[in-house]
């Protein structure tokens, strides 16, 4: 393929990193709200769950000033080791590399803090050292301020790296809403971290399916609801 950034993202040719995302970092973060980022990385890893993305969770400097990977993030993989650096730059440690060459995929998928910085040098190296294709999740991201997180990101995108959304990345991986087995679960996925798209999905059910009124913790199988 010529240009194979026209290829859509599958759940075969995809694999996922998600850098620094820890308490400290998360505490300079100024570019979107918090709470936001930390629901849509989440988010995010819980969609990997789903359609089995190979995962590499990298962290910095941990005990002595960034604290642990959210725990939120982390029960969605339970058991999973946490690639540990001194380095702010993933691409300098060859854990990562390794870790990333073993999952044998080409695109990468990325959602880092803080964008200007672990984000960029790490997807400027991967492309120009490691041949790989860079999936930057600008709303998994964040950076210590607007103007940086955005300047960041163009410049990624200027040097080839391609701008997607968390729910952007779910929906391309489920692709066809005929897909019975990852149905359900990127449905309840959806209801929990997509907002007002979520909030659609309830309202679809209930008034348009005629499902009954669900109550905490149970889920019906219902026809698939389009995404638009």
């Amino acid at each position: 393929m010529s240009n194979p950034k026209l290829e859509v993202l599958t759940p075969q040719n995809s694999q996922l990193i998600i850098i620094d995302h820890q308490p400290q970092m998360a505490f300079g973060v100024q570019s979107m709200d918090r709470q936001a980022l930390k629901n849509n990385v989440v988010g995010l890893a819980k969609a990997a769950k789903i359609f089995n993305i190979p995962t590499t969770i990298t962290t910095v400097e941990s005990e002595s000033f960034s604290g642990y990977t959210y725990p939120e993030v982390l029960d969605v993989f339970p058991g999973a080791k946490t690639l540990e650096r001194t380095s702010m730059n993933s691409w300098d440690d060859q854990k990562v590399r390794d870790a990333l060459k073993a999952n044998g995929r080409k695109k990468v998928i990325v959602a880092g803090l803080w964008t200007e910085v672990c984000n960029t040098t790490f997807a400027l190296c991967a492309m120009l050292e490691g041949d790989y294709e860079i999936y930057m999740v600008g709303d998994a991201s964040g950076g210590t301020s607007k103007e940086a997180h955005d300047f960041a990101m163009q410049r990624m995108v200027q040097a080839g790296a391609v701008p997607v959304t968390w729910l952007q990345v779910l929906l391309e991986w489920q692709r066809d809403w005929a897909h019975r087995d990852t149905y359900d679960a990127v449905m309840k996925l959806v209801k929990e971290h997509a907002g007002a798209y979520g909030m659609g999905v309830d309202y679809a059910y209930t008034m348009v399916h005629k499902a009954a009124q669900r109550t905490s913790g149970t889920h019906e199988s219902l026809p698939p609801v389009p995404a638009r």
